[in-house]
């Protein structure tokens, strides 16, 4: 028996029940086998009709997340969400590629262009069945009230804002903490690496003429609007959340004798997940791994030859132009001894139930002008390497994918483009290594870390070429990790060719280092546990400095107690996790900063402009300061800065350190156990972690449907929300589990995967939630258990394998082709 068209239908597949779809531009039938974890595998003749189908297949399980991801990058959302969002729309379409596409395809290889052509075609035919069956529609369209669009290929190279770029942010940053409080300050805001590393104010440069809020538009572009209320300031931005965890292991460290291959993307937890699992089989390609669903191809994964997977290489590959404008003319900047004139782009941007807003678009060579200040004669704009041809996010896994051998894979990197990444890989024969990839700019005569002046005197020169960067093949050792942290070799010229000075935090890296130094015998189960492990190598850190202290508070004496007989696990069912947690980011963070900050502005420290040392009083200067400096709540797994103070403070924390530190270390302490109190209540022994620290997934657009349903005269409905369920780890645990104020996880591994290389059926992953968006789809949400107590699942890759795992089956077929069923 088959179905036609009935995507809904629930099969018995002892019958031999398939669900069948009439799909134009197929030249041949697609099977799609989709197993109990939802994962589809999807068997074609060719690579044309291989990609198309993957596209209806993305389209079929996320179609809402995909067309809400496309009008978010073109500009398209109050088209659909109204007026409030033309703010928004404005500020993508100042960061989309504007090239020429001849070039743009040219920049990925050969058949990128080709395949995605097929694969928005894939997605098209979705979305006209939809149309023509709106039983078939998600939700979501229903309730807001519109239709999914067309695409157009173009749409998935042109759109650029959804990757994580470096280092815009922080070189505002750093730029507005020198402006206000001054170097000392500015060091105690972030670390710098490699160091010692001395900043330099680009000649020229008036740091008084940034303002504030000089990346707003930059934040509306590259964070998601319903990150924040519409009408509200733009989410803070993300830099530093979103980290990986990554690692290959050659024979001689595993178990087999075969290489293993571990990777844990970290990102937002999503509802539905960044990520979608699928297997892409036709003659000549048969890869199996996690992409983004709005494209082609798979970026993490194996393909039968050889296993790969990514973490941020933090390249810098940004850069915030300041302006002199005319007095007379603020569209006009000096640049080279002249005044050359600002490019003017308008655009109309379609509105719901409104006449469009004319939106003018204003560039200068170096790019898209986010903030003008007429009144200081001033305008800025942003240079990025990846509003260049060929830099799509992931796009260039097009060009990797199918590599059968280490050399074609690290060859296809050297073309790889945005964002900046570790590229790990094994292959059967026991080769494995490490590739980072993404071109770097040249920066002549300045080494990124402040913005510059845009007159002509710090221009790139090109890009680095691949070679510039250093890589590993065959470690000595056995084995290598990425986790987002330093990683230039002793000796690489950093000065000379900067990749970077603001790397990640290093403790995920060296918890994972030190485990895996420690064995010869991991197993795929050994490398799960790994990537959900919560011991915190800060807390590690700390607890000693906890020995020979005693109070008077009986509270206190028993907090005291209760860490040092800690492990420093930062388990769900743990008191000391919760205690540890409120502790170090709540009050002793703050404590150690507010001291040291006393002492750099009482020696004279200010920065520029610093009146509120005269007008407000010293301690009122400090507390401004402190807000700079501290970082936001989900953003606090960096405690380099921290341990630096406590480890080894100097003179930092005043000229007698060994009394200021015991007295820090203890009033923040009974800080944290009456916030606890309040937080867990008074019974201290029931306290529990994962009674603060839990998952909580919502829909993007909670708002948006939660007032569409109350216009209905009904609830939110029951899919918006994943949860809650109770987590150990934070963002400084290789089980990252990152959270904001309220203790609700942001960010962390909802996807992982481990390849057993040669063994591909005994590979493990996880997506959680679930693999598809849809509400009321059994996959929706089938995997958020598992993922909460730190699963995994079988990522089946043979046909063997796939058939006795096969929940559902699919038949894609040529429109014109007749049943025979």
């Amino acid at each position: 028996m088959s179905t036609t068209h009935d995507m809904n239908a629930t099969h018995d597949m002892n019958d031999g029940d398939v669900t069948v779809f009439e799909v134009p531009g197929l030249d041949h039938p697609v099977e799609i086998l989709i197993d109990r974890w939802g994962v589809p595998h999807l068997y074609a003749s060719s690579r044309d009709d291989l990609f198309l189908a993957q596209g209806f297949n993305a389209a079929r399980d996320r179609l809402f997340q995909i067309d809400l991801w496309r009008r978010r990058g073109l500009g398209l959302l109050a088209e659909v969400f109204g007026a409030e969002y033309a703010e928004h729309d404005r500020a993508a379409r100042l960061f989309l590629y504007r090239g020429g596409m001849a070039e743009e395809w040219r920049a990925y290889g050969e058949h990128t262009e080709r395949v995605t052509g097929a694969f928005v075609s894939g997605i098209n035919a979705f979305v006209e069945l939809c149309r023509s069956q709106p039983a078939l529609l998600p939700p979501e369209f229903t309730l807001l009230g519109y239709e999914p669009a067309r695409w157009e290929p173009s749409d998935v190279a042109r759109v650029r804002s959804h990757g994580l770029y470096y280092n815009l942010q922080d070189e505002v940053s750093r730029a507005l903490t020198l402006r206000d409080h001054g170097p000392a300050a500015e060091e105690l805001r972030k670390k710098r690496e490699p160091a010692p590393h001395a900043l330099r104010v680009p000649e020229g440069l008036d740091l008084s003429v940034i303002p504030d809020d000089v990346l707003r538009v930059y934040r509306l572009a590259t964070t998601p609007p319903w990150a924040a209320p519409p009408g509200a300031p733009p989410a803070a931005p993300r830099q530093g959340i979103d980290g990986s965890n990554n690692w290959v292991l050659g024979p001689s460290r595993t178990a087999t004798g075969r290489p293993l291959l571990a990777n844990d993307p970290h990102r937002a937890v999503t509802l539905p997940s960044l990520r979608y699992l699928a297997h892409l089989s036709a003659p000549g390609l048969d890869v199996i791994g996690g992409g983004e669903p709005a494209l082609p191809g798979v970026s993490i994964g194996h393909n039968g030859h050889i296993a790969f997977g990514l973490t941020i290489f933090p390249i810098d590959q940004e850069d915030l132009y300041v302006y002199r404008t005319h007095p007379d003319d603020p569209r006009a900047y000096w640049y080279e001894g002249r005044w050359e004139p600002m490019v003017r782009v308008a655009e109309r941007i379609p509105v719901k139930d409104g006449e469009p807003v004319e939106a003018e678009l204003w560039f200068t060579r170096h790019g898209p002008v986010v903030c003008e200040t007429p009144e200081r004669n001033a305008a800025f704009a942003v240079r990025a390497a990846w509003l260049e041809p060929g830099m799509a996010p992931y796009l260039g896994s097009m060009d990797y994918m199918g590599a059968k051998d280490p050399d074609a894979f690290t060859a296809a990197m050297r073309r790889w483009g945005a964002p900046g990444e570790n590229q790990v890989y094994a292959a059967p024969d026991g080769t494995i290594g490490w590739r980072p990839a993404g071109r770097v700019p040249v920066r002549p005569n300045w080494d990124g870390t402040l913005p510059v002046p845009g007159d002509g005197r710090y221009e790139w020169a090109g890009f680095h070429g691949p070679d510039a960067l250093p890589s590993v093949r065959d470690p000595e050792a056995g084995w290598f990790a990425t986790a987002n942290q330093l990683n230039l070799p002793p000796g690489y010229p950093n000065d000379e060719r900067t990749v970077t000075y603001d790397w990640y935090a290093p403790y995920r890296h060296q918890r994972i280092c030190e485990q895996l130094a420690e064995r010869a015998d991991w197993s795929v189960q050994d490398c799960v546990a790994l990537q959900t492990d919560q011991l915190s190598v800060p807390a590690r850190a700390v607890l000693p400095l906890l020995d020979g202290l005693d109070s008077a508070d009986e509270r206190v004496r028993w907090a005291l107690e209760l860490l040092r007989g800690w492990d420093a696990v930062l388990a769900p069912g743990s008191a000391a996790a919760a205690l540890y947690e409120v502790w170090h980011r709540r009050h002793l963070r703050p404590s150690l900063l507010r001291t040291a900050l006393r002492q750099a502005l009482a020696s004279g420290d200010g920065g520029e402009r610093d009146e509120a040392t005269e007008t407000q009083g010293a301690e009122a200067a400090v507390e401004r300061a402190l807000a700079r400096v501290l970082p936001a709540e989900d953003a606090s797994a960096d405690a380099r800065v921290d341990l630096d103070l406590l480890l080894d403070p100097g003179e930092r924390l005043g000229p007698r350190p060994a009394e200021t530190l015991p007295a820090l270390l203890l009033g923040s302490l009974a800080g944290a156990v009456t916030e606890l109190e309040e937080l867990l209540g008074q019974d201290r022994d029931a306290w529990r972690w994962g009674d603060l620290h839990r998952a909580l997934l919502r829909h993007p657009l909670t708002g948006l449907l939660r007032e569409a349903a109350k216009e209905r005269g009904e609830e939110l409905p029951e899919w918006a929300v994943v949860g809650p369920a109770e987590r150990g780890g934070s963002g400084d645990t290789v089980g990252a589990a990152t959270y904001g104020a309220d203790f609700r996880q942001t960010a962390g591994a909802t996807f992982r995967l481990v390849v057993d290389v040669g063994d591909w059926d005994a590979s493990v992953a996880m997506n959680a939630p679930g693999q598809s968006g849809v509400p009321g789809s059994p996959h929706h949400a089938d995997l958020f258990g598992p993922w909460a107590s730190d699963g995994a699942f079988p990522l089946v890759y043979g046909r063997e394998a796939v058939e006795r795992n096969t929940a559902r089956r699919l038949l894609l077929r040529p429109r014109d082709q007749r049943c025979n069923g």
